[in-house]
């Protein structure tokens, strides 16, 4: 036998074998690689669609949090899996941000097949009760009036709060001063308590703390207004257009999961998001259902990639 019809046989037995496999899926539960922590905004939403996923599928979809290095461990664990559907990732606005933020990686985006985004949340730029500037227009004024004295605070290096926050110095054209911290917690609590001026929050961690009077909220990140908090306008309709900085979760599947895999996934989903009772945790959360489908997803994380790739640049920001 030739090493060309042995190599054709072999793709003819393996395509075969994936197409065998995707008519039994799923035969045994599935893994969602959660890559933060419990608690957090990822894990929350991980185990909402968990639950409607796995009694759609007749399989139990088991939550798997991963955390470590920006969410790298639990994103690599994903990239080296069986491409087989039995393995996911529940991506996040992170997981474009690192493409570019980190030096190396022992990953790209080409190692998965995106199935879904499923859920967006803007952010809301909160500023301390006792800070002066009533809206980001004053705001901006304000730090163009006063380079390097004015900050704002982050969850740490590359997460949503920190790349709104340089997003908004280059739009604005402003010199403001990043403060990380190690959590987005902590960040809040010193703007509360007034150490640091700024933060961009998830509408889910600082809607609360608004409506108490802790922070004063100036707008929110989206490209149009949040139902969640719809009074207030958005940043690229208080003199910063084009402005838009949105959460998002997702699911990955490893590249070469078989399509039909891909598509029954990302059509469950899509369903799942607009089970009512699913809607209303959503916006619980300050949230918004999406339901994509796997060609609209690539779009989507291509898209992201792109533009915090040209932000990662732009600050000079890098995580090792």
């Amino acid at each position: 036998m030739t090493t060309r019809l042995a190599r054709l046989l072999a793709g003819l037995t393996l395509a075969f074998s994936l197409s065998a496999a995707a008519a039994d899926y799923p035969d045994r539960p599935i893994r969602l690689i959660v890559p933060y922590p419990p608690g957090g905004g990822a894990d929350i939403s991980s185990r909402i669609i968990s639950q409607y996923l796995g009694e759609a599928l007749g399989k139990a979809v088991i939550v798997d949090n991963r955390p470590g290095a920006g969410g790298n461990i639990g994103t690599e664990a994903v990239a080296r899996a069986a491409p087989d559907g039995y393995t996911l990732l529940l991506a996040s606005i992170a997981t474009s941000v690192n493409a570019s933020l980190f030096s190396s990686l022992p990953f790209n985006t080409k190692d998965f097949q995106p199935v879904s985004v499923f859920i967006t949340v803007p952010l809301m730029m909160v500023v301390s009760p006792t800070f002066a500037p009533q809206s980001v227009g004053d705001l901006i004024a304000l730090a163009k009036a006063r380079p390097r004295q004015l900050n704002y605070a982050s969850g740490g290096l590359g997460t949503a709060n920190h790349i709104a926050g340089e997003l908004f110095k280059y739009m604005a054209n402003v010199d403001i001063t990043h403060v990380p911290y190690k959590g987005g917690g902590p960040a809040l609590n010193d703007v509360i308590g007034g150490q640091v001026q700024l933060y961009f929050g998830t509408i889910t961690s600082v809607r609360e703390q608004a409506k108490a009077g802790r922070v004063r909220a100036l707008a929110t990140t989206g490209a149009t207004r949040a139902s969640a908090a719809p009074e207030l306008p958005t940043v690229a309709e208080s003199g910063l257009p084009g402005f838009e900085v949105v959460a998002w979760y997702g699911v990955l599947a490893p590249a070469g999961t078989p399509q039909p895999i891909v598509d029954r996934l990302s059509t469950e989903l899509s369903r799942i998001v607009r089970i009512p009772a699913v809607q209303e945790q959503i916006r619980a959360q300050g949230a918004e259902a999406v339901g994509s489908t796997p060609a609209e997803a690539r779009r989507f994380l291509d898209a992201e990639i792109d533009k915090w790739a040209k932000v990662v640049k732009l600050s000079g920001m890098r995580a090792e």
